[in-house]
């Protein structure tokens, strides 16, 4: 039986938190099983955020490469390599970028969000304008036909999906499906702040986080503003500590409800558990990526021979593209 393909990234930007953890990299683990999968170390689309601190973008491909290990993705099992090793990626950026329409890019909505958001560093660039159209160069090179998802990102699906669909009219083939979502039906983790977890807002706990680290910023999170002394009532469906007991401690979600809105219980205690479960919870992950973050010999083996792998299947996607267009 053949396997269906997946095919998901991560821009190497900075260390890996809880967020990427529950939200994307236990799918990907899971994913092994029952799927052909292509995870890549995304560099180029990390350059078109971080040109101006570039010389980062290395040390932190080797982080994640290592994060990834810890979580349980298997380079035996799966297609693990940078991006920039494959050069296939960009060539077929090119062929892409000549029949996407701008006005397809300019409604992006995480390009949208992310003008608005981020004012620590310019935007407003050619590249990061049309990094939708690498993106679908990412998963069309390897002809998946799923990539695993949140909501949230939908709409850069559907945009691979319109370029694929454009491409096949436009040239007569039949080279590239719609690739469908996985969608994950984890509940979504927000930040430390209440915002959106990203590393560009500062509001994560890291994979690599040292228990007292934990504890510092957990017991800084933001909890639920209308509870203002012990005595007062809480509520905890907008507190955002309540929404972690959720993914961390469900077997107490009912307790730490009662105790919550009986105000039997202060939010510093409620945060002192919650530290200790997540504490508990990436202790595994951590030992075993600071075992693989030493061996960086290792981890150049792992990226050279998924990088091998990656360019035999990119390869033939690209005679494809050039018969087709040329």
């Amino acid at each position: 039986m053949t396997l269906k393909r997946v095919f998901s990234g991560m821009r190497p930007t900075g260390k890996l938190h809880l967020g990427h953890l529950v939200g994307a990299l236990h799918n990907w683990v899971r994913l092994q099983d029952t799927h052909h999968c292509v995870y890549s170390i995304v560099d180029w689309h990390a350059l078109m955020g971080e040109y101006e601190q570039s010389k980062n973008i290395r040390s932190y491909v080797y982080e994640m490469c290592a994060d990834w290990l810890a979580c349980g993705v298997d380079p035996e099992r799966a297609i693990v390599f940078v991006q920039s090793d494959v050069p296939e990626h960009l060539e077929l950026q090119m062929f892409l970028s000549c029949l996407t329409p701008l006005g397809w890019l300019e409604r992006n909505p995480t390009y949208k969000e992310q003008l608005r958001e981020i004012t620590s560093r310019d935007l407003q660039t050619y590249a990061f304008l049309g990094y939708p159209v690498l993106q679908a160069a990412d998963i069309l090179l390897y002809k998946a036909d799923e990539v695993p998802i949140g909501e949230d990102q939908l709409p850069h699906l559907e945009l691979t999906r319109e370029i694929s669909r454009r491409f096949n009219s436009m040239y007569g083939v039949d080279l590239f499906k719609d690739c469908k979502p996985i969608l994950d039906t984890t509940a979504r983790l927000m930040g430390l702040d209440s915002r959106k977890m990203s590393k560009s807002y500062g509001n994560t706990i890291n994979l690599v986080d040292t228990p007292e680290e934990i504890q510092a910023k957990v017991k800084n999170m933001i909890t639920d503003p209308q509870r203002l002394r012990l005595k007062d009532p809480g509520h905890p469906d907008v507190c955002n500590v309540f929404s972690y007991y959720k993914t961390f401690l469900p077997a107490q979600t009912m307790d730490a409800r009662a105790w919550c809105e009986g105000a039997l219980k202060g939010c510093t205690d409620c945060k002192k558990q919650l530290a200790d479960a997540v504490i508990e919870y990436l202790r595994p992950v951590r030992e075993k990526r600071l075992k693989f973050g030493e061996d960086r010999a290792f981890l150049d083996e792992v990226l050279k021979k998924g990088a091998v792998r990656a360019r035999n299947e990119a390869a033939q996607t690209m005679a494809e593209v050039r018969k087709a267009v040329f």
